[in-house]
């Protein structure tokens, strides 16, 4: 059996903190639907939720998808703050 690691991969991502959507709705490029608590993510397999706290990381397809604060922390480091 082969052993594979996984290549290094920089991402855009921010983090929804209830109170941007404006930012968030520049990010990925169109309206949705948020409250403080949530807002919906329009991704590849088809719209889902990110909680308040949570990321949203554009993929290196342009793809949008939530992901939780411990598994971000988790696989991504800062490069550039911007």
């Amino acid at each position: 059996m082969a052993k594979y690691k996984k290549k290094p991969v920089v991402i855009e991502a921010i983090r929804f903190v209830g109170s941007n959507y404006e930012e968030i709705k520049g990010f990925i490029g169109q309206n949705t639907l948020c409250s403080d608590l949530s807002i919906v993510i329009p991704t590849l397999e088809g719209d889902m939720v990110a909680q308040k706290g949570d990321y949203i990381i554009k993929g290196v397809h342009g793809e949008f998808y939530p992901c939780k604060p411990d598994i971000f922390h988790e696989t991504y480091e800062v490069v550039s703050e911007g």
